[in-house]
């Protein structure tokens, strides 16, 4: 009897180990916002101080060739979350209530269309639990709510900015769609710094469900404008000054902010069955907030690679990839590549734009995980076959550019080889042939500013 009790013991001891040991990994996808391509210093920043992310690089891989599918927050992550390009389904502009001219559609009806499945949506068909926590800007009214697109759990607000500190008669509140909020309308204020608030809210949600496999999407508003910071944090950069000393100060905070949420996946024995992805959601605005692109010229909004090449780090345990990977990638790979680690086919999403990366990184597949890749707002768009990248703009001839050799797009090459720009036009054209109207657009006048700002940040990458 005894020894059948013992053996009875070890089987149920055995099952358990392995349980644990194939147990779906945890993934947490962190996505910083408005970040200068150059301010950090696994990019090369001497100034901007990110120790937790630096280490996060040397430990993982940092992909050099990363890019978002749209220059601005809301097409953005409208890509990411859905591992589509945002214009095949409308989202070709930011959904900003007052800025848009929109047709035959109010302010409320702008967001990230019901029809449209998210990588929470997926992740949840695998037994994830989902949640995301910061910053949504996927439509402000409740029927884009984060808990009705897959989201198991919301702490966050739903427009696209607000302040870092929370409102109260002294700062008040300009508009709704900026509460912090609880799941749903469980209207709460932070009653400290916000990006301190969002890795506390994380560290709660990693305690609540350790147990089973979670995809957390946080969402930082940081460093996206309003420039605000800690006092503290001003301190430990007193050789800078204005936006830019505030910048360095948002980015430690941020920094420091995945050191809270790494420290507490190690206490909670997940380090080694979570993949961490950092990235960014467009290039830094330099006239916004003080960012640099280095050695990339342009900003946000532009199609210039500093406003649509992003930093990028991926750590998966158990894979042996190697430091950097060089191949250009994608935002959009993010969905496939996130449902594959959690034991999905990556073939069985139907419509995507992205591809599973797990064996462009390993090395099992060398070929590119991209070949083309493309942007689109308004008249300006942009094609990247290759090495060959054709910029169209709606007042001027197309500019043409070899990434291989000038990063910086400092050299124009269309007068040079007319026939690679004819042909990249036209698959500029066959590829926007595919898209959908968009559901709304911003006035025409801030299109203007953009050609001007692209004219002020284009004529020499910012050092």
């Amino acid at each position: 009897m005894k020894r059948l009790i013992f053996i009875t013991f070890l089987c149920l001891f055995s099952g358990f180990i392995h349980a644990q040991k194939t147990k779906p990994q945890n993934i947490i996808i962190i996505l910083s916002d408005d970040a200068g391509y150059a301010d950090f210093g696994f990019q090369g920043s001497n100034v901007m101080k990110t120790p937790v992310l630096d280490r996060l690089a040397k430990k993982g891989t940092v992909c050099t060739q990363a890019y978002v599918a749209g220059a601005v927050c809301g097409p953005s992550r409208a890509a990411l979350l859905t591992g589509k390009y945002q214009q095949r389904f409308g989202f070709e502009e930011n959904n900003v209530p007052g800025y848009m001219q929109n047709y035959c559609l109010e302010d409320d009806e702008m967001g990230l269309p019901l029809e449209e499945k998210t990588i929470a949506d997926h992740m949840k068909t695998l037994g994830y639990t989902t949640g995301i926590i910061g910053k949504w800007h996927m439509g402000n009214t409740d029927r884009f709510h984060p808990l009705k697109r897959g989201f198991d759990f919301f702490y966050g607000f739903r427009g696209g900015a607000r302040s870092y500190w929370g409102f109260n008669a002294k700062n008040p509140n300009p508009r709704e769609e900026n509460n912090m909020e609880r799941n749903f309308k469980n209207y709460e204020e932070p009653d400290e710094y916000l990006t301190d608030a969002f890795a506390k809210e994380t560290i709660d949600f990693i305690s609540k469900n350790k147990n089973e496999p979670f995809f957390l999407f946080l969402s930082y508003n940081a460093v996206h404008a309003p420039m605000h910071a800690k006092k503290e944090d001003l301190a430990l950069f007193p050789e800078l000054e204005g936006k830019r000393k505030k910048l360095a100060a948002m980015t430690w905070a941020m920094d420091r902010a995945c050191g809270m949420v790494f420290d507490h996946l190690k206490k909670e024995g997940l380090a080694d069955n979570t993949v961490i992805i950092y990235t960014n959601d467009n290039g830094g605005p330099t006239d916004g907030n003080a960012s640099y692109n280095s050695p990339l010229s342009g900003t946000k909004a532009s199609h210039l690679e500093g406003g649509v090449r992003v930093p990028f780090i991926i750590k998966v345990p158990g894979q042996k990839f190697d430091k950097e990977y060089t191949h250009p990638i994608s935002t959009l790979d993010l969905l496939p590549l996130c449902y594959t680690i959690g034991g999905g086919n990556a073939s069985d999403l139907e419509g995507v734009d992205g591809v599973n990366l797990l064996p462009y990184l390993s090395k099992q597949n060398t070929a590119k995980p991209h070949q083309t890749l493309y942007w689109k707002k308004e008249n300006r768009g942009a094609i990247r076959h290759d090495d060959w990248k054709l910029i169209r703009y709606p007042d001027r001839p197309a500019e043409l550019y070899d990434l291989s050799k000038d990063i910086s797009e400092t050299n124009n090459l269309a007068s040079e080889h007319p026939e690679i720009v004819k042909d990249l036009y036209k698959r500029l054209f066959e590829w926007e042939t595919t898209l959908a109207r968009p559901r709304w657009q911003l006035q025409r006048k801030y299109e203007k500013a953009a050609m001007e700002r692209i004219d002020q940040y284009k004529k020499e990458p910012i050092h």
